[in-house]
């Protein structure tokens, strides 16, 4: 009886062993194995190794495939053109591999090697403003990289580096100071995220009418800038109160998200304030930063402005004032040298992409940064609207993310409502519940679908559509799994390796096999978008196979149909975790 490979060893793993196996002076040479439409896998490492060696690589090509151990792998190995390789594997290794992961509560999926700690900022509205659409993708992409890296094994520190401090502030504390009358004396349990919001917007435009037309208040609203840095109590009380009220609604936003923020992983700007001075002090004695017409400035010379003159990224104003690189920089000491950070992974706008390429290379100048602690902007591109401009609403305005979600469930409810129309399976509870579901998945998985660095067309109509790569489609893939072990009476999931496989069992059982080594390239580039690529193929693999391979009607023979629903729940478990690690879940019923 062959033997049962460990969890980690996949189908391909397996046979790239066999390949090294039959030329040992190839050492550790990448045999380049890629799934092919010409066989179960293709070989294209023979060529570069030949070269190496100064041979023949047909000629090595024949040389390996006489060499290959017997297995239990290999059922059919041929070469092709100048060297190729295209390998065929036994239906045998496919079920038992498949078999020893669906054991394992992981899937059979290996903790990442060498696992260190990583801290993502991601999703970072602003206090006293409406989280809109642009604020969309930073949460999304973010949520989902923490999900893959932690399953991976890495341990994640998130951060929410919210804006929280600045001159709007000393603006909106002066207006309410002066205007009393106008505060909210409800408590934060009294009030909901909209009202909180609705609160601060009309106090926002009322301090902001003021300070634009009234010279005087202007200057005082200024200094109650000061006294906000310098801690004044009643500044700082009423600042908290701006700060406690925008959290009610950034979490209720967020909830509309299905994404659970922890208050400790809020650290906005004001977190770093004290580090200020010290960083640019450690900058200016370092040489790191110079003084330049009194500002502290950081110089690059690869950085110039259009008049060909260097453009500086100014740590701290000629007025003495910070900036953002002062509270960056100052965060990455923290992150660094008190969270004790391998990698910090900054989930940022990609128009912001010049301001961190400057920020982190300041910060390995001063020696936070270095080959054993790195930083990465993971930027993103701008959402779209159907006509490819940036997504504004009619009358030209940023789009409240708020009326996007909520409209995106009201959408994806009429179209779970619509498909139980006729069979009556579904309790109105359960519509509302997965319209719910469906609505925020298909705006999740629209974005995670696409490279974080391009642009993306927002289109609901196309986003809970039943047809194409939508998540609605891979939700009603998961549900229909669920429907056969409805219907499957005694019959339980069994492996039987001793059969002989349909081509779309082949298939999918080959897919399968390769959800591991797709984590960990989503993890190791930040590409969650590849994960969502092979839960689209896996549901379309499915698809086929449900088409083709009848489980419970008409009956197959009885080994037959459990080796199926083995498929199938193995599936149904993939769809299911890969779904959750983009945040997105999966209803049992639809």
């Amino acid at each position: 009886m062959a033997s049962v490979p460990s969890l980690a060893s996949t189908v391909q793993q397996r046979l790239a062993e066999g390949l090294s196996a039959a030329l040992p002076e190839a050492g550790s040479a990448d045999p380049l194995l890629r799934r092919s439409d010409r066989a179960d896998f293709q070989a294209n490492g023979i060529l570069a190794l030949a070269k190496k060696l100064k041979g023949n690589p047909r000629e090595l090509a024949t040389k390996v495939v006489d060499g290959i151990p017997a297995n239990d792998v290999l059922k059919e190995i041929e070469v092709s053109g100048p060297g190729f390789l295209n390998i065929t594997v036994t239906d045998e290794a496919i079920v038992r591999t498949l078999a020893a992961r669906a054991a394992d509560d992981r899937l059979g999926v290996p903790f990442a090697e060498n696992a260190g700690t990583t801290v993502i900022d991601y999703a970072q509205p602003n206090v006293a403003k409406e989280m809109h659409v642009g604020h969309l993708r930073s949460a999304v992409i973010g949520a989902a990289m923490v999900e893959i890296l932690e399953f991976t094994g890495e341990k994640v520190v998130r951060r929410h580096h919210i804006g929280d401090w600045g001159t709007q502030f000393g603006m909106l504390i002066q207006y309410l100071i002066e205007h009393p009358h106008e505060l909210d004396h409800k408590s934060e349990d009294e009030v909901s995220g909209e009202e909180a919001m609705s609160n601060l917007n009309r106090l926002y435009k009322a301090s902001r009418a003021l300070f634009d037309s009234d010279e005087e208040f202007k200057t005082r609203a200024r200094a109650r800038v000061v006294d906000l840095q310098a801690g004044d109590e009643q500044t700082r009380a009423l600042w908290q109160r701006f700060v406690d009220e925008s959290k009610i609604y950034f979490y209720s936003v967020f909830d509309k998200l299905d994404m659970a923020i922890d208050d400790p992983d809020v650290v906005g700007e004001s977190g770093y304030n004290d580090m200020l001075v010290e960083t640019c002090r450690i900058l200016e004695e370092s040489g790191v930063a110079v003084r330049s017409n009194g500002a502290l400035c950081v110089f690059f010379d690869d950085v110039k402005g259009p008049d060909g003159n260097p453009t500086p990224l100014i740590v701290q104003k000629s007025d003495g004032g910070f900036g953002y690189a002062a509270t960056d920089l100052s965060a990455i000491r923290d992150r660094v040298q008190n969270l004790k950070a391998t990698s910090l992974l900054y989930v940022v706008d990609a128009r912001q992409s010049l301001h961190f390429k400057m920020v982190f290379e300041t910060a390995r100048r001063a020696g936070w940064l270095n080959d054993e602690v790195t930083a990465v902007q993971l930027a993103f591109g701008t959402v779209l609207g159907k006509d490819g401009k940036p997504f504004k609403t009619r009358e030209g305005e940023t789009v409240r993310l708020v009326d996007l979600l909520d409209e995106a469930v009201d959408r994806a409810t009429a179209v779970v409502r619509g498909k139980d129309e006729d069979r009556g399976l579904l309790t109105e509870q359960e519509i509302v519940e997965n319209g719910q579901y469906v609505g925020i998945g298909a705006v999740k998985y629209a974005d995670l679908s696409t490279s974080a660095a391009r642009d993306y067309k927002f289109d609901l109509d196309q986003m809970v559509s039943l047809n194409g790569e939508t998540s609605v489609y891979l939700q009603y893939a998961y549900a229909r799994i669920r429907s056969i072990f409805g219907k499957s009476g005694e019959l339980t999931p069994v492996a039987h390796p001793e059969l002989e496989l349909a081509p779309a069992e082949r298939a999918l059982g080959l897919h399968l096999d390769q959800f591991g080594e797709t984590l960990a390239e989503a993890a190791k580039e930040y590409a969650p978008h590849k994960l969502a690529a092979y839960l689209y193929q896996l549901a379309s693999l499915y698809t086929t196979f449900y088409d083709q391979c009848p489980v419970i009607r008409p009956a197959p023979p009885k080994e037959i149909a459990e080796n199926r629903l083995f498929l199938c729940d193995l599936t149904a478990r993939t769809l299911h975790q890969g779904l959750a690690l983009l945040g997105i879940r999966t209803p049992e019923r639809l």
